[in-house]
């Protein structure tokens, strides 16, 4: 069984289940989880955690993503993307009569920073154990909270009116697609998104992302292993300490260890609360650990290990 994460590059027309469905049938294994739902239509970094890196799942899908996006102005769907049913259109001249480049520039700026973002109807959110995209396929629209989203950064790098194409840095569970909604509405000219990608989702890059025709051929020539990220590597800015053979039933159990049980600590001082790598006496990754100073122990964050 691989253990680790795969940076997948999710193709057109794939869901994020699919990527998963798919790579159970090419690597003959069931534990595997994604990091973060794409869009059928979106492409781009699809982190995919296998095996043990399946604990994973959470903590990268609460990392920054980075996207480019083709946004269309003058027109409104309700998926908020083109493939949706239109509901509200604006014709090039008359778009041209109330925005100028300088003035879509400005309100594309202006949305850089935290702001409350109406998750859109067609979107994998639940509420009250349905999903959502499921009750807008049945003509259903329910009241939504907003969330509150951080846009870190906001860079155009084309403009061919009624289209825009930006790169944004943002946090997680940001909808580009409702961003480019929101700039619309800002502007009073409708707007939806065309294309979208995925640049960049944590560490993980859209240059060294795979497709599943690539992986599969890698399983088929038996190299791909070698480009399974292993999980400790998630977690190289921690410290890093051993566990003496004597101690590894401790380690083992997932029980707190005391300070004196560890090797390697007296490399860096640390202090209440900081977090390192855990590592076997044969040098196997089993965990992350918080070092509790008061009481001169590190209790287990989260375990990798079996």
């Amino acid at each position: 069984m691989y253990n680790g994460i795969v940076n997948v590059y999710k193709e057109r027309g794939f869901t994020s289940h699919d990527v998963v469905a798919k790579l159970r049938g090419i690597l003959k294994q069931k534990k595997i989880g994604h990091t973060g739902t794409l869009d059928p239509d979106a492409v781009g970094v699809l982190p995919v955690c296998l095996g043990s890196g399946t604990k994973l799942c959470d903590m990268i899908t609460d990392r920054d993503k980075t996207y480019e996006a083709v946004m269309l102005l003058g027109k409104e769907t309700d998926t908020q993307d083109i493939s949706g049913t239109v509901l509200h259109e604006c014709s090039v001249e008359q778009m041209r009569e109330m925005v100028t480049d300088e003035k879509i520039s400005s309100v594309i700026q202006s949305f850089v920073g935290e702001y409350d973002q109406l998750p859109p109807m067609y979107s994998a959110i639940k509420i009250n154990g349905k999903k959502l995209y499921e009750l807008a396929r049945e003509g259903k629209e329910v009241e939504r909270k907003t969330r509150r989203v951080q846009i870190h950064s906001i860079e155009i790098l084309n403009m061919d009116f009624p289209r825009v194409t930006f790169r944004v840095e943002c946090s997680k569970g940001t909808y580009i697609r409702t961003l480019c909604h929101d700039i619309g509405q800002k502007l009073g000219v409708y707007a939806c998104m065309e294309n979208l990608t995925r640049t960049k989702a944590g560490p993980f890059s859209l240059e060294h992302a795979l497709t599943l025709s690539e992986i599969e051929q890698k399983v088929k020539e038996d190299t791909f292993a070698g480009t399974v990220i292993p999980v400790d590597q998630m977690f190289q800015e921690y410290p890093a300490l051993q566990v003496p053979g004597k101690y590894e039933k401790i380690l083992r159990n997932g029980n707190p260890l005391a300070v004196h049980m560890m090797e390697g600590q007296e490399r860096k001082p640390l202090k209440n609360g900081d977090m390192v790598r855990v590592y076997d006496s044969q040098g196997a990754f089993a965990g992350i650990y918080i070092l509790d100073d008061k009481k001169g122990i590190f209790r287990v964050y989260k375990m990798f290990q079996g």
